[in-house]
């Protein structure tokens, strides 16, 4: 390992070693730069806010090895998003149980509104991307994501992010969350709901079952998931430049997999 490797490619190459990822994106490629040289350039692009041309000029400035900006255009599209996944579950590492779950937008549009009005131009509509996230109250890390071009209801993403992750014993959710199918789902699993109730909805066995267990002072964890949304935008973003479904999933993985970089010792 070179001595002049940041900690983030420290960090990087051992999370793709334990992957078990191949060391060059093709076997049939010219071996000129690693997977690890493309993820490390593609996370930087999400910390510093930044457009492929200037994270590549950028980093070769500073004597870094970094594929052009067209190649990191075309492996953000080659990488596969399992790889994503898997990367941002071993920087969540193991859950402490306490999960909250909630739904935020990214906006598919970031023009300067200050330009707009100067220009007495209309104002864009309004188009977002929206994330699905599970995310650890205690460790303040995102454990699972679910990432749809366009909005959907919040019940859509619930069962393929609870499928895939493990160790959950309580979940935390708004009124959004109140159906009787989450809590017979999440009953079967042994997974406590702190779900606030809809007004007038007491109907159905797993309910009931599940409110004898409800807090309201527990309940009121549930908002570290808006903190978490909060630091993740204010840091890496509140916004997608991918104009394609595979490229602005890849962009909001990124910026979830640095947050959990950044509480990483």
């Amino acid at each position: 390992m070179s001595k002049k490797q940041t900690k983030l490619a420290i960090k990087i190459e051992r999370l793709l070693k334990q992957l078990n990822c191949r060391e060059y994106l093709h076997h049939f490629g010219p071996k000129k730069f690693k997977l690890m040289h493309h993820a490390c350039a593609l996370l930087l692009k999400e910390i510093l806010k930044c457009s492929f041309r200037r994270i590549s000029k950028l980093l070769n400035l500073l004597d870094v090895k970094v594929p052009t900006y067209s190649a990191l255009c075309k492996s953000r599209k080659r990488i596969p998003v399992a790889v994503w996944q898997k990367l941002l579950s071993l920087t969540a590492g193991l859950t402490s149980g306490k999960v909250a779950i909630d739904g935020t937008g990214f906006s598919r549009t970031n023009p300067s509104y200050h330009y707009i009005k100067r220009i007495d131009r209309r104002e864009p509509i309004k188009n977002y991307g929206k994330l699905s996230a599970l995310f650890d109250i205690v460790k303040k890390k995102f454990l699972n994501l679910k990432i749809r071009v366009r909005p959907r209801h919040d019940m859509k993403d619930v069962k393929p992010l609870l499928s895939t992750t493990k160790g959950i014993t309580k979940l935390y959710g708004d009124r959004g969350y109140d159906a009787e199918s989450l809590h017979r789902y999440c009953s079967e699993r042994n997974i406590q709901t702190i779900i606030k109730p809809r007004k007038y909805s007491k109907k159905g066995c797993a309910r009931r079952k599940q409110m004898k267990n409800y807090s309201e002072k527990d309940y009121h964890q549930r908002s570290l998931i808006e903190s978490g949304f909060g630091s993740l935008k204010r840091k890496y973003g509140g916004f997608v430049l991918a104009k394609k479904a595979k490229g602005m999933k890849v962009e909001i993985y990124c910026k979830a997999i640095s947050h959990n970089l950044d509480l990483m010792n």
